[in-house]
C-alpha cells in the first residue's frame, strides 16, 4: 500500500506543480478534467470541487450549477478568485482554504463532490473519502479523476520505474483501484458505479461513487458552513 504522505510532503509536491499548474491541468490532463465535469453535471445542482487549484475548471461548469471550491493553497485560491472575477462566474458561491480531510461544511451539503488528481496526494485517502461522503446528499455522487496504479503488465513495470519521480509530484504508483473499492465496501453507504480508464495512455482513471439513500431524498439547503471563506471576504483580504 505504501506510506501515506504527510502535509509537508504534500506542500512540497504542490510547490513543484505551481509554476506549470495551468499548463499541465489545462492541456495534458484536459480530457480527464473535462470528463469529471461532464460526470458531475449529469447530477448537477450544488457541486464541491476539492483541490480547485487556480480554478481552471470553474469556467467549464454550467452556470446553472452552484460551485464551491476548496484547496490547501491560499496562493492558488487567489488566482482562482481572479479567474472568477475575470469570467464573471456568479455561480461560484465560495472559495475557501480548507483541508480535504476536514471539510468545514455541514452534512449533506452537496449534490456532487469532484476531486481531480487529489486522492493519492492526501495524507489519509480513506478518511478524506469519508469526508466527501459526509458532505454529500443521499443519491449524490463522488467523482474522482486520478492516477490509479496498474495491477500487472507493461504499464505496471513502467510505473514502478517512474515511482521515485511520481512520488515527488505527489502521486503513488502503488495506489490501486482495489483500495478505493475496499473503502466503499467498508463504508457501506456508497457504491462504485463507474471505473473508466482515461488518457494519456490509460494511466489515469475516472471513478464514480454514488451515496445510497435514493433520489427522493431532500437536497441540503444552501448556505455557508462553519469556517467557510466567502468570495467577498477573500476579495477584502486581497485589498488589505
Amino acid at each position: 500500500m505504501g506510506a501515506d504522505l504527510d502535509r509537508e510532503s504534500i506542500a512540497k509536491a504542490y510547490a513543484r506543480w505551481a509554476p506549470v499548474y495551468d499548463l499541465v491541468f489545462g492541456a495534458v490532463f484536459e480530457r480527464g478534467r473535462l470528463a469529471a465535469i461532464e460526470a458531475a453535471e449529469r447530477i448537477g445542482g450544488r457541486i464541491l470541487e476539492v483541490g480547485v487549484g487556480t480554478g481552471i475548471s470553474l469556467p467549464d461548469y454550467s452556470r446553472k450549477n452552484r460551485i464551491a471550491g476548496v484547496d490547501i493553497s491560499e496562493p492558488m485560491l487567489r488566482k482562482a478568485l481572479r479567474r472568477v472575477a475575470e469570467h464573471r462566474l456568479d455561480n461560484v458561491e465560495t472559495l475557501a482554504v480548507m483541508d480535504a480531510g476536514n471539510l468545514a461544511f455541514p452534512n449533506t451539503s452537496f449534490d456532487v463532490v469532484v476531486a481531480q488528481y487529489v486522492i493519492t496526494a492526501v495524507p489519509n485517502p480513506e478518511a478524506t473519502l469519508d469526508e466527501f461522503a459526509r458532505v454529500l446528499r443521499p443519491g449524490g455522487e463522488i467523482v474522482l479523476v486520478n492516477h490509479i496504479g496498474a495491477e500487472a503488465g507493461m504499464r505496471r513495470a513502467f510505473e514502478q520505474g517512474f515511482a521515485p519521480l511520481a512520488r515527488r509530484l505527489g502521486w503513488r504508483p502503488e495506489f490501486r483501484f482495489g483500495r478505493l473499492a475496499r473503502w466503499a465496501e467498508r463504508h457501506g453507504g456508497v457504491r462504485v458505479i463507474e471505473h473508466r480508464a482515461m488518457p494519456p495512455l490509460g494511466h489515469f482513471s475516472l471513478v464514480r461513487f454514488r451515496k445510497e439513500g435514493g433520489e427522493a431524498a431532500k437536497r441540503a439547503s444552501a448556505g455557508n458552513g462553519n469556517g467557510q471563506i466567502s468570495l467577498a471576504d477573500q476579495a477584502a483580504g486581497e485589498g488589505g
